[in-house]
């Protein structure tokens, strides 16, 4: 029983800490970038568009469909430097608890 309740009150901590995770996440922002640098795209914790960059020299009408992808490369780049942020501060915060492998948090 002594085991139990110490797992509850780990469980109690994880909880606090992943509330404390979340406020902090969404402060967070991060940039992705594609086509060498020419399009940038800057997404918050909460994976909202904050600010999108063109260089200039591609905004030519016969290469929108280029440009187009270029933005989607961006973003996804973004985003993905954010699930890495996440997965790595979940990590720290459920060190020494007994959760399954491939387990994903926040519920």
């Amino acid at each position: 029983m002594r085991d139990m309740m110490g797992m509850m009150k780990k469980a109690k901590e994880m909880q606090a800490k992943m509330q404390a995770m979340q406020d902090e996440m969404a402060n967070i922002q991060e940039t992705g970038t594609s086509g060498g640098g020419l399009v940038s795209v800057t997404l918050t914790g909460q994976g909202t568009i904050s600010a999108v960059k063109i260089d200039p020299s591609l905004v030519k009408p016969d290469e929108v469909e280029i440009l187009e992808d270029l933005i989607m490369a961006a973003h996804n780049e973004a985003k993905a430097k954010i699930e890495n942020t996440m997965a790595e501060k979940t990590k720290e915060i459920t060190a020494g608890l007994p959760i399954p492998p491939g387990f994903k948090l926040p519920f």
